[in-house]
């Protein structure tokens, strides 16, 4: 008898995982891709330390196969955006890429059920890496150029788990002592990066601060006042990769603090890569994520205004920015999730699995900060007394 579908996976509340046929067996008349292993026939899984395909029981080695692509390209913004259009404007669309979706294991026969975004998984019966296929490069989708490969192993995401947790300030004793434990879930997230030149011209105030001396005798003291001189200007800049996440449901303070990215690592789109871990698909279309990444840049560019305008406070006035030669590209990012309970509260925490950097939630001790606060006070108050006494 069939198993029943496999649940959903809790770090992926509306989803479950796939490849493209350049590389691997198809499965279940094209629903799904496995990577066989030549020797003894098990799945191989990627290895991190070796960076190639590895048999878990036999330990045989391949190497990847190379991608059809041999170099990452940048590809015209403008002219994506109008085929998106020319879809849309002819009913085409892929919504066959998200929803759910079954693939039979080979390895066991279970029906294994992919939820929303979800392409890339293991079958939660016998474990057989299993992946769906033709959704990273459907026809009717934006195919993925490039995808940076997990280059730091569990063992090493689990030990900055516990420097992060040691390194907490304020963090519940009994917490920093059990740390922050469960399993870790290897994950490849889509995104899109934007370049652009942009031109900008601006103008503003700056203001500079000098005191005078008012009143007198015991009333005597220094005011500080403002002088403000209008200011303008032009510059050019470029912009490289600009990242936007294409998910929804992630927490993004934690995907921002992520950053920066060695995205000079990433290589040729290779389904091969996914082999043994999650991987998801974009349901952000490309028009939306690309006025995110404006907006970045026009907060970048007011930035560089403020500090041409110098002087100890700036307003900016006006800000024209016009963008040229506009490219992108789509590419999956590697991430350990992992999900910790404290005290019947579950937090999140995700690591960039290529340079290790950690960003979680966590829990506070209000007893730790109230003396703090209280502390702090004392100080206050105590130097408020010296001085009074003066």
């Amino acid at each position: 008898m069939t198993p029943p579908p496999a649940p959903a996976s809790p770090l992926f509340p509306e989803d479950a995982v796939g490849t493209t046929e350049r590389a691997g067996e198809a499965i279940d008349n094209g629903r799904g891709r496995i990577f066989p292993c030549r020797r003894c026939g098990a799945d191989l899984e990627f290895s991190i330390g070796q960076q190639s395909l590895q048999c878990p029981y036999c330990g045989s080695l391949e190497e990847l196969q190379p991608a059809e692509i041999r170099e990452l390209h940048e590809r015209d913004l403008d002219e994506m955006l109008a085929r998106l259009t020319e879809w849309h404007e002819k009913g085409v669309g892929d919504d066959q890429a998200v929803g759910d979706h079954e693939v039979r294991c080979e390895s066991c026969g279970a029906n294994v059920v992919f939820h929303g975004t979800l392409t890339s998984s293991q079958c939660p019966y016998c474990a057989s890496p299993l992946q769906r296929d033709k959704v990273h490069d459907a026809e009717t989708r934006i195919h993925v150029d490039g995808v940076l490969p997990f280059l730091v192993p569990e063992s090493r995401a689990s030990t900055n788990l516990r420097n992060w947790v040691q390194s907490l300030w304020f963090a519940p004793n009994d917490f920093k002592k059990m740390g922050a434990s469960g399993k870790f879930n290897g994950v490849y997230m889509p995104y899109f990066t934007f370049d652009a030149m942009t031109f900008t011209q601006w103008s503003g105030q700056r203001g500079d601060h000098y005191y005078v001396t008012v009143g007198s005798g015991k009333d005597q003291r220094q005011e500080r006042r403002t002088s403000w001189t209008w200011v303008s200007g032009q510059f050019q800049r470029f912009f490289d990769d600009v990242l936007v996440l294409a998910v929804r449901g992630m927490n993004l303070k934690l995907v921002l603090g992520l950053e920066p990215w060695p995205l000079g690592k990433c290589i040729p789109f290779n389904p091969e890569v996914m082999a043994g871990f999650f991987a998801r698909t974009y349901d952000v279309e490309l028009p939306e994520c690309f006025e995110e990444g404006r907006k970045r840049v026009r907060s970048e560019l007011e930035r560089d205004v403020r500090g041409r305008i110098g002087g100890d406070e700036q307003r900016v006035d006006d800000l024209k920015v016009q963008l040229s030669a506009l490219t992108f590209k789509h590419i999956l990012l590697p991430v350990w999730l992992l999900a910790y309970k404290y005290h019947d509260k579950t937090y999140q925490v995700m690591i960039n699995a290529a340079t290790g950097e950690v960003q979680g939630e966590r829990p506070w001790s209000w007893v730790k900060i109230t003396l703090a606060f209280l502390a702090a006070a004392a100080v206050v108050g105590t130097i408020v007394v010296l001085s009074q006494g003066r």
